[in-house]
């Protein structure tokens, strides 16, 4: 099987499953036809063992079959959660298999932009893999530009930005993609902590920026249609829903209210209010002052 249409067929497949959770072979046989997915072959039970298989490989999807009703179904389906790097991947190749099977569709899909330095993906994945420092030549807004030596740790994607999560030898730090302008693999090898998790790292965090401000209980008030937006995507996997009225829904936070936070939580207004902690509230108050000033 030609490895494109593999990867567009397993990804059908497992959208399916998710939208109907479980179904037999026969019913996937229905639908593989319906959805014109084959190019006039049938789906046998050895083209479906190889997508089972090709599933597991590319995203670690385990389908598995229920005795009883000889149903299959995603047996891990947490696996392709919203900030996972598996359902990133199922999510851009959906659009990418749509947009190839439907070629006369793409006015029709409006993406957004990403800034300049995905050219330079592939060479920190590499560095990454590899366990080698890079040499990046970087800019920071307002500053010359210098070179750097670092070891690459994580890639993260916010905001339509690619950042790199690195070690410079004394501490973390964090460059966006769009800020390089050179990028090269060395032959000095690091080595990254076995305890090191990336996704532990940010967790105290929204955004990127990691810096030291200290731990909050926040808690905001929701108005018109925002509370709806914060449930459908929550902005932290610490948010919690306090309680909810016709007027407003409050919701809390146990988070660091870094710039980025009290950014996405500006971004709100005015149909979000800040009430705890009494200093972040009024760190609030002034910023809105500060900005009406402009105008």
């Amino acid at each position: 099987m030609i490895r494109s249409k593999l990867y567009q067929r397993c990804v059908w497949l497992v959208n399916l499953l998710r939208q109907y959770n479980k179904l037999t072979l026969a019913d996937i046989t229905e639908k593989w036809e319906k959805d014109m997915v084959t190019d006039g072959k049938n789906l046998d039970r050895t083209t479906f063992n190889r997508l089972r298989d090709g599933i597991l490989n590319m995203f670690g999807i385990v389908i598995e079959c229920e005795e009883k009703t000889y149903k299959y179904y995603i047996a891990n389906p947490k696996v392709l959660g919203d900030d996972t790097m598996e359902g990133w991947m199922l999510s851009t190749l959906t659009v990418n298999a749509a947009l190839t099977d439907s070629l006369s569709l793409r006015d029709y899909l409006l993406l957004e932009n990403v800034p300049a330095g995905q050219e330079f993906l592939q060479t920190i994945i590499q560095a990454i893999k590899t366990r080698r420092r890079i040499m990046i030549r970087y800019q920071k807004f307002g500053f010359e530009s210098g070179e750097k030596l670092i070891a690459p740790y994580a890639l993260k994607l916010f905001h339509q930005r690619w950042y790199l999560l690195s070690h410079t030898g004394n501490h973390f730090a964090t460059y966006s993609l769009d800020r390089m302008q050179k990028v090269q693999i060395t032959d000095e090898p690091f080595e990254m902590p076995t305890d090191f998790k990336p996704e532990s790292y940010f967790t105290e965090y929204f955004g990127v920026l990691t810096d030291e401000t200290p731990m909050a209980h926040v808690v905001v008030r929701a108005y018109g249609r925002t509370p709806n937006y914060l449930r459908t995507l929550p902005l932290h996997h610490s948010q919690r829903e306090l309680e909810s009225t016709h007027d407003y829904t409050d919701f809390s936070f146990d988070i660091r209210p870094t710039a980025d936070f009290l950014g996405e939580l500006f971004s709100h207004c005015p149909n979000l209010e800040v009430l705890e902690p009494a200093d972040l509230r009024q760190k609030m108050k002034e910023q809105l002052a500060e900005n009406l000033k402009r105008y």
